[in-house]
């Protein structure tokens, strides 16, 4: 039996190759924010091609009505500077379409 480790949002998680379970032991694992946390990153690398993003955090959800928001900041590095960026997706929670996202820049 081959033993990976993967790394995967920061979710630490052994993967077994020989193993019929592994699609069940990856749903388990990967937290249901993980879809949002990808593409807060994209579009974070998107308004900051030259940042590198050196932390991440999911900070929670809301839901309002219809609609439910997922609320991250992540950490980012650009030359010498160092900097926060919140990042807020507000998707219509049935059908996971994204409504908005925003992105507030933060020096902490």
């Amino acid at each position: 039996m081959i033993r990976k480790i993967v790394i995967a949002l920061g979710v630490l998680m052994t993967v077994y190759s020989t193993s019929t379970q592994i699609p069940t032991m990856l749903q388990a694992q990967v937290p249901a924010y993980a879809k949002w946390g990808q593409l807060a990153m994209v579009e974070t690398h998107a308004k900051y091609p030259k940042a590198n993003i050196v932390d991440y955090l999911h900070e929670g959800r809301e839901t309002e009505g219809e609609e439910t928001i997922e609320k991250f900041k992540l950490w980012l590095k650009e030359g010498n500077r160092e900097f926060g960026v919140f990042v807020r997706i507000r998707f219509v929670t049935k059908t996971e379409k994204v409504v908005k996202i925003t992105m507030q820049e933060t020096d902490r």
